[in-house]
């Protein structure tokens, strides 16, 4: 119903900001990992959104992109996540490293969001790893990359691309290149065909 919404952030709270626009202040629940991207107080904002409607209350939840809300969607079509464990899993995980923990069913890491303990954290992977693809997950996370001008680990994204393409599967890959030692993709990929 509401894509996004673009306007003043006039206030940032604990775990919600209010964006003003029309002469309305919206409150948006909004993930711990969004305020390092935030602008100042007062100044413009564009925050896409998650409507949803319960009988008792209607809440509004923000991300930075429109991939972040697709995850987040994703994440409360999770039986035993709600949107409280969604908001939390992505203030400890960003979106992109949340694909890579279900692609390489890490769920220690997605454990360490509150209130989701491990068996939790095994369901989402079961039910989302279907979902997302490596290529995907690297796609975005250049983009991601690329919008904020970092540099990205193209040497270890080039290595799990290989051995995906030798018939690992893209869990194998990842856990391999996770503990492999080297600088170039092709250190990588020796050291990694080591530990699988």
């Amino acid at each position: 119903m509401i894509s996004y919404i673009k306007g003043e952030l006039t206030e940032v709270l604990e775990d919600t900001i209010v964006v003003e626009t029309g002469g309305i202040g919206y409150n948006i629940l909004v993930p711990a990992s969004l305020f390092g991207e935030l602008p100042a107080v007062g100044r413009k904002v564009q925050i896409y959104t998650h409507f949803q409607v319960k009988e008792d209350s209607m809440s509004l939840y923000g991300f930075s992109c429109r991939e972040d809300v697709r995850m987040f969607r994703m994440l409360i079509g999770v039986s035993g996540i709600g949107p409280k464990g969604a908001l939390g899993i992505l203030s400890v995980l960003s979106p992109d490293d949340l694909r890579f923990a279900v692609l390489s069913e890490d769920a220690a890491a997605i454990a360490k969001a509150p209130g989701i303990g491990k068996k939790t954290a095994q369901k989402c992977i079961l039910e989302l790893k279907d979902k997302l693809s490596l290529e995907e997950a690297m796609r975005l996370k250049l983009d991601h990359n690329q919008a904020a001008g970092t540099v990205s680990d193209a040497p270890r994204e080039e290595a799990v691309q290989a051995l995906a393409a030798l018939g690992y599967s893209a869990a194998e890959a990842m856990r391999a290149v996770k503990l492999a030692q080297g600088e170039t993709a092709e250190e990588l990929i020796k050291s990694a065909l080591k530990q699988i």
